[in-house]
């Protein structure tokens, strides 16, 4: 009997422990393609893999009617986030290219915001709560626009900035890892 029970009790820890194996190997797959959401209970999601009919690998597309970002990965898949997009008035459309890459940047208020605020000082410090831009922030060739992360993350998924793509700041710290100068950016209306 001692036998019996020994070896049933193996064999349930044996299942377990395939069980538990098998999914941190799906936990790891999932992390490793940038699907994996966050657990509930914590902020944000991060990007979510979606199917994505066409592109090249490594480029960023923003549907700015969509408000979303998607980030080509390939195979018709790609990872999509949830942006808040450019004003009326304020949405452009184009190819540009990632021109650099700030973690905690200052900000120094364009001309344009700072004709609608002119109270704003001329440079607000990174990691300040009053700097716009957030966790990070990815500049934008041709033009005084980003990809940043915000301080204000009930803006995400609405028309709410002066031509900026903004995003939740997981995201944006997300993203910023898996990107590089360089990277090509379609912005679509």
């Amino acid at each position: 009997m001692k036998n019996q029970d020994t070896s049933g009790r193996a064999g349930q820890h044996t299942r377990r422990g395939r069980a538990v194996f098998a999914t941190l190997q799906m936990l790891a797959m999932m992390a490793s393609l940038g699907g994996l959401a966050l657990l509930p209970g914590t902020a944000q999601a991060a990007g979510t893999l979606v199917s994505y009919p066409s592109g090249e690998t490594g480029t960023i597309v923003v549907r700015t009617g969509e408000r979303r970002l998607y980030l080509i990965l390939g195979n018709h898949q790609a990872l999509r986030y949830k942006v808040g997009v450019g004003r009326a008035g304020r949405q452009w459309a184009g190819n540009v290219q990632i021109s650099g890459k700030y973690i905690r940047p200052n900000w120094a208020p364009p001309a344009a915001v700072k004709k609608d605020s002119p109270n704003l000082p001329d440079m607000i410090p990174g990691g300040s709560r009053h700097n716009p831009m957030g966790a990070a922030a990815m500049t934008l060739s041709g033009g005084e626009y980003a990809i940043h992360g915000t301080n204000k993350p009930k803006s995400i998924g609405g028309r709410v900035s002066y031509g900026c793509i903004r995003m939740y700041n997981e995201d944006i710290t997300e993203l910023f890892d898996k990107v590089s100068v360089g990277t090509p950016v379609i912005v679509l209306r």
